[in-house]
């Protein structure tokens, strides 16, 4: 196994990472029963020396309904019957769920209402006012 790139700041080693093989379920045939397709990727967040404790905490927070109780992520796949295939797209998937995870959302500035916004929300209440006031007079 190698070093899995997530961000150019975040590359978790391989010595964290642990994969298994079982048998895949489902259609195949014959080769379900001999092939061990299915793969699990596995990578405790909690004792990662990979991510700044600051990342960790903010991981920890976002993958909570993920993680097992021990603080592992566990990727399965099993896409495809070609258990390389899978271990590729275990892979990827991991580096997008951590990826998203360590997104964190820009903070909101607060701005003014411009007088032109405020002018014409004026002009526009002003208008129904006016079709309203015209349709009383109607009748």
């Amino acid at each position: 196994m190698h070093d899995l790139v997530i961000t150019p700041r975040l590359t978790i080693p391989a010595g964290e990472l642990t994969m298994s093989f079982a048998r895949s379920g489902g259609s195949g045939g014959q080769n379900v029963n001999k092939v061990s397709s299915k793969v699990d990727l596995r990578w405790n967040v909690e004792t990662s020396a990979a991510l700044h404790p600051d990342d960790k905490t903010w991981l920890l927070q976002q993958l909570r309904s993920k993680l097992t109780s021990d603080g592992t992520l566990i990727v399965t796949s099993t896409l495809t019957r070609d258990q390389i295939k899978n271990r590729d797209d275990a892979e990827s998937k991991l580096t997008l769920i951590v990826r998203t995870a360590l997104d964190r959302p820009r903070p909101r500035k607060a701005t003014k209402v411009s007088r032109g916004a405020k002018r014409r929300r004026v002009a526009d209440k002003r208008h129904k006012a006016e079709i309203k006031k015209n349709r009383r007079a109607s009748e």
